[in-house]
């Protein structure tokens, strides 16, 4: 029986063939707010072709929804995503994010958080999803763990599905956290798509963001080696980079574009999985005397200019 909720989402355009996985060059964009540009626009004015949207979280008892009280359907992330695939694009949906909460947390089993990432997935017809995984979700073993097996079931359940792990670095590759995520994929024989880190935040990088950023991410390579037991070729092609345009949040980082084309040129050499930024909300110079925000990135630069690199990237 077709219930209410899901005829309307039946409505929603099927997605484009795609011609490379949606999830290698799809930056993020933020509906919640920071003045959310039309991605139709921004794919008019940059090429780029998918968007990671974000974030679906727990409205409470392991029920997703957009930013945890945005409904799967009828509201306005479903109207973008009919947008961006009428358009020849689509999309992947990601969970988590720094706030709000969590359905790794608020999903007391393995079991009803698969079912819970499962309700999105077949709600929007996804080909692929990204788990953002930070703050509360991160920090705790059971919470890391849960998620993990979570998502070897969602692999099993949907063995074509691009899935993405997110989550924060070291200059000098995975912190614990990320360590504790990847020894208990690996522990259970699950594979994700791509591991992808977050080279940001590091409050006093070594060097440029371009050359930490690839540091990290050769790092990362390395523990993906050692612990899967491949080489460092195929390590690599299951590697995305998530960088942030512009001034991060620390006020000594600054990621430029042309550390944004290091990290491009790296992702192409050692053909990366992913390559994308936060967020499309910010490619864009803030306006005379504004601070930078989540509307603006704080540095010079042409509007899209991010975004245009990203959409070079063809793995």
């Amino acid at each position: 029986m077709v219930t209410a909720v899901a005829a309307s989402l039946l409505a929603l355009p099927a997605p484009a063939q795609a011609a490379q996985p949606v999830g290698m060059a799809a930056p993020y964009e933020y509906l919640g707010w920071g003045s959310p540009p039309s991605p139709t626009e921004v794919m008019a004015a940059s090429g780029l072709r998918d968007f990671t949207l974000a974030f679906v979280l727990s409205r409470g008892r392991c029920n997703p929804e957009w930013d945890g009280w945005r409904p799967l359907a009828g509201g306005v992330d479903a109207a973008t995503i009919a947008s961006i695939r009428a358009a020849g694009g689509d999309v992947a949906v990601s969970f988590g994010g720094w706030s709000g909460r969590k359905l790794g947390t608020s999903c007391r089993t393995a079991v009803a958080l698969a079912a819970a990432y499962q309700r999105v997935i077949d709600s929007y017809g996804l080909k692929a999803i990204d788990v953002d995984i930070e703050h509360t979700e991160v920090s705790n073993a059971a919470v890391r763990s849960r998620v993990i097996a979570a998502l070897a079931a969602v692999q099993q359940a949907d063995p074509g599905l691009e899935i993405s792990i997110t989550f924060g670095t070291n200059q000098n590759g995975p912190d614990p956290h990320g360590l504790s995520l990847i020894a208990d994929a690996a522990a259970i024989g699950f594979q994700p798509t791509s591991w992808t880190i977050m080279p940001f935040d590091f409050g006093a990088p070594a060097g440029t963001m371009g050359a930490t950023s690839v540091a990290a991410t050769e790092a990362l390579a390395a523990d993906l080696a050692s612990t899967y037991h491949e080489s460092t070729a195929v390590a690599y092609a299951h590697i995305g980079i998530s960088t942030m345009n512009g001034q991060t949040d620390e006020a000594d980082e600054t990621v430029t574009t042309a550390d944004l084309q290091t990290m491009l040129s790296f992702a192409q050499t050692n053909h990366l999985a992913r390559l994308t930024f936060w967020s499309v909300n910010r490619d864009r110079p803030c306006a005379t005397g504004a601070p930078v925000s989540d509307s603006c990135s704080g540095i010079a630069q042409q509007p899209d200019a991010f975004t245009s690199l990203i959409a070079q990237f063809r793995g």
